[in-house]
C-alpha cells in the first residue's frame, strides 16, 4: 500500500512539473505568430523568397480582407516587408520574411517542441 501511494505520489509530482513546464512554455509563445493566419503566411515566406498578395490568398484559401489584416499584423511586428510595385498597369503587392522574422518563427517553432517535449513526459 505504501508503494502504491509512493508511486501515485511520483506521478503526481510528474504531471505537476510537465504542467508547470507546459504553462512556461506557452505563457512564452509569440502571440503574435501563434495565430493560424499568420502562422501560414510567415511560413510561407519562410519557404519562399517572396510572395504577392494574391499567391498568399490563394495558398492560404482565404479573403483579401483576411490577408490584409494579419500581413499588417506581422509587418507591424517587424516580421515581414510589404513592397507595392506595377506589373504592367496591375498593381503587385509583395511580402518578403524579415531577419528578425525568421528568427521569431525559428523561436516560435523552438518553443512548439519543447511544448510537446514537456506534454509527453521528456522534462
Amino acid at each position: 500500500m505504501a508503494k502504491n501511494l509512493a508511486v501515485k505520489n511520483e506521478s503526481t509530482i510528474q504531471a505537476l512539473r510537465v504542467e508547470k513546464a507546459a504553462g512556461k512554455v506557452s505563457n512564452d509563445l509569440d502571440k503574435v505568430i501563434h495565430e493560424r493566419m499568420r502562422l501560414g503566411i510567415i511560413s510561407a515566406l519562410a519557404a519562399n523568397e517572396k510572395l504577392s498578395f494574391s499567391d498568399l490568398k490563394k495558398l492560404l484559401d482565404t479573403t483579401d480582407g483576411n490577408i490584409s489584416v494579419h500581413a499588417r499584423k506581422l509587418e507591424e511586428a517587424g516580421y515581414v516587408t510589404c513592397t507595392k510595385s506595377f506589373s504592367g498597369r496591375m498593381p503587385l503587392t509583395e511580402y518578403s520574411i524579415t531577419k528578425d522574422g525568421r528568427k521569431a518563427l525559428v523561436r516560435y517553432l523552438d518553443h512548439m517542441e519543447a511544448l510537446i517535449k514537456a506534454m509527453k513526459g521528456g522534462v
